[in-house]
């Protein structure tokens, strides 16, 4: 049924998004035409996820799918960076992290938890995540927010520069660590390798599935385009924020796919999916996507410096290490997930009335 509500979204939407942009029709209009749409494409990137997830296993898929849901981010980013939107850019980067954090793991924890007493997931796997959550969000975050006080923007941006080229190396080291050198070290739980094998049918081959998230990114990257020029209007229309927009609207939007899947996957019990795509996108946003934002706004004449807000500082370290004391033992359940969505809500409130 699901599915069905979803396609006729895709179908009537993707017609509705580009005949919209070109008669102009009223902002308001394509602002909510253009977020159902890119809703609606997520929802296919995440069949795409768990026939991938059931064919190249847990990690990769989970990978896959974070990996694609955030092009969709960087995309946004980049345009809006075009167009001058720093705070944007980075309100967007926040909602990212606290969106995957707490509103995708709170969602993912609670929906699962309501079907099952108690579920399992790698506890080697949220260990090493937790470290380089630390890493990449209570350190090199916060260091240049630190750091930075009293320097010119030459230097801030050389700092700024310096930790993007960092992060994104110890990002991809860690990839070559989990899938390369320590492939099959760390184990899933039994109770997970039971779970993969009674649902072993994938839904799509894995040509397919990759064919099909591949083309809801570049559908996605059209429409996340048009929706950039929207912001200003609407948010003048309802009294949002720059911040508002960036942290909550831009999150949600731009991360519908990791939502949808990551969802998708608790419900089935496949906790190790879920845990992947909501921890690794995070890992994603603040290992790579951030730092290559910060080396892509060199070429444009507003650069973007690696510093947030204080109060964008202070949510993100909270959200980290809220997660890592409920994930690190390899065990969840909806009580859990309600905390991390009650995080999200404090939060939602406090940067809209910011």
């Amino acid at each position: 049924m699901g599915n069905k509500i979803f396609l006729v979204l895709l179908v009537v939407g993707v017609p509705l998004s580009i005949i919209g942009s070109i008669l102009h029709w009223p902002t308001i209009l394509m602002f909510v035409v253009y977020c159902l749409t890119i809703i609606a494409l997520a929802s296919l990137m995440g069949r795409a996820t768990e026939s991938l997830a059931i064919v190249m296993g847990p990690r990769i898929g989970g990978l896959l799918n974070a990996t694609f849901g955030n092009a969709v981010e960087l995309i946004i980013s980049i345009f809006s960076l075009k167009a001058g939107l720093l705070g944007v850019v980075l309100a967007s980067l926040t909602g990212s992290v606290l969106g995957n954090l707490l509103l995708v793991a709170g969602l993912s924890f609670f929906v699962g938890g309501t079907k099952f007493k108690r579920q399992t997931f790698n506890v080697f796997d949220a260990r090493h995540n937790a470290g380089l959550l630390i890493f990449a969000i209570g350190l090199a975050f916060v260091i240049p927010e630190v750091f930075t006080q009293n320097m010119s923007h030459n230097r801030t941006m050389s700092l700024s520069v310096g930790i993007s080229i960092i992060l994104i190396f110890l990002y991809l080291a860690a990839l070559f660590f989990k899938l390369v050198t320590h492939r099959g070290v760390y184990q899933p739980t039994e109770k997970t390798k039971q779970v993969e094998h009674e649902e072993e049918v994938p839904e799509w081959s894995k040509k397919t599935a990759i064919a099909v998230l591949f083309g809801a990114t570049l559908i996605v990257a059209y429409i996340s385009e048009k929706l950039v020029h929207t912001f200003s209007i609407v948010g003048e229309t309802f009294g949002w924020s720059e911040l508002f927009i960036g942290v909550i609207i831009v999150a949600i939007v731009g991360n519908a796919a990791e939502h949808a899947s990551a969802i998708l996957m608790a419900y089935k019990n496949k906790m190790d999916v879920a845990v992947e795509i909501a921890v690794g996108s995070t890992l994603q946003v603040a290992m790579f996507v951030a730092p290559v934002l910060v080396l892509i706004s060199l070429f444009f004449p507003i650069n973007m410096p690696l510093i947030f807000t204080l109060p964008e500082l202070i949510a993100m370290v909270t959200a980290v290490l809220l997660i890592i004391m409920i994930s690190n033992d390899g065990e969840s359940n909806w009580f859990e997930g309600l905390t991390l969505l009650a995080a999200y809500v404090i939060m939602g409130i406090g940067f809209y009335l910011l």
